[in-house]
């Protein structure tokens, strides 16, 4: 009988032993993983990057609709937006605009949301109106149609880049003025408008005319946006954006 008593005050004695064990294992703190964060920790990403519009300054307009080329939005954005010397001086506004507050979706597939609408567009200082494959659709938009007409009234510049010339001609705004459409494009060009000035796509990449200029499209794109932002400013901001975009890499580029 004393052994089972025995027997029983040492199974009691480990069963405390044991919750206290666990007792302190509860309250001691869990290791962390390697690749777990301890706590986590916001930054902003967005705030650095946002160019607030300026009245003061010039604004650039960029024309989209669905099916537009990618780059000839992008080449402008990427030449205007860059800054003035090392203290990163804001010196254009750079807006999309579209038809609608709708999402666009690009030739190439990427969504772009516009800035701004027909209807709430500000005032531009330059317009420049891109192409897509199939412009038939554009031409035939009379909303489009008429918002390019109505705003070259009231830019210093106005530029279109590959197939943009035919709503240049659909618009009637260069009557009697030199043009450059996409390489192959001229001749139908020529015939569908022939009020305007169509020149030889197979031997000229840009062209100027007054306050009006055209290209090629596509990277040629970078031409337009790269003359008209040296005319804006100055040789030297020129050179400064083609050095920031590394242009000369590309002008030397050789497999």
């Amino acid at each position: 009988m004393k052994t089972f008593k025995y027997f029983l005050l040492a199974l009691a004695a480990m069963i405390i032993s044991c919750n206290s064990n666990n007792g302190k294992r509860k309250s001691e703190p869990q290791q962390t993983s390697e690749n777990e964060e301890l706590t986590e920790t916001h930054i902003d990403t967005l705030s650095a990057h946002l160019k607030p519009f300026k009245k003061e300054l010039p604004t650039i307009g960029l024309l989209m609709y669905n099916g537009v080329l990618t780059t000839e939005v992008t080449a402008t954005a990427d030449v205007f937006t860059k800054p003035d010397g090392p203290e990163g001086k804001q010196l254009f506004n750079v807006v999309t605009i579209a038809e609608t507050s709708d999402p666009i979706v690009t030739e190439e597939g990427l969504t772009i949301v516009p800035d701004y609408t027909f209807a709430n567009c500000p005032k531009l200082d330059v317009l420049f109106v891109p192409s897509a494959y199939d412009m038939y659709s554009q031409v035939h938009n009379k909303k489009l149609v008429n918002f390019v007409k109505e705003k070259d009234k009231e830019t210093k510049y106005t530029v279109s880049n590959c197939a943009g010339a035919q709503l240049i001609g659909a618009a009637g705004i260069e009557k009697g003025r030199k043009i450059v459409t996409y390489v192959g494009g001229g001749e139908q060009l020529q015939k569908d408008y022939p009020e305007l000035k169509v020149q030889d796509d197979s031997k000229i990449s840009y062209m100027e005319d007054g306050k009006y200029s055209s290209s090629n499209g596509n990277l040629a794109s970078y031409i337009t946006a790269l003359k008209l932002v040296e005319k804006m400013t100055s040789p030297e901001h020129r050179e400064f954006v083609e050095s920031y975009l590394y242009l000369d890499r590309l002008q030397d580029w050789k497999e």
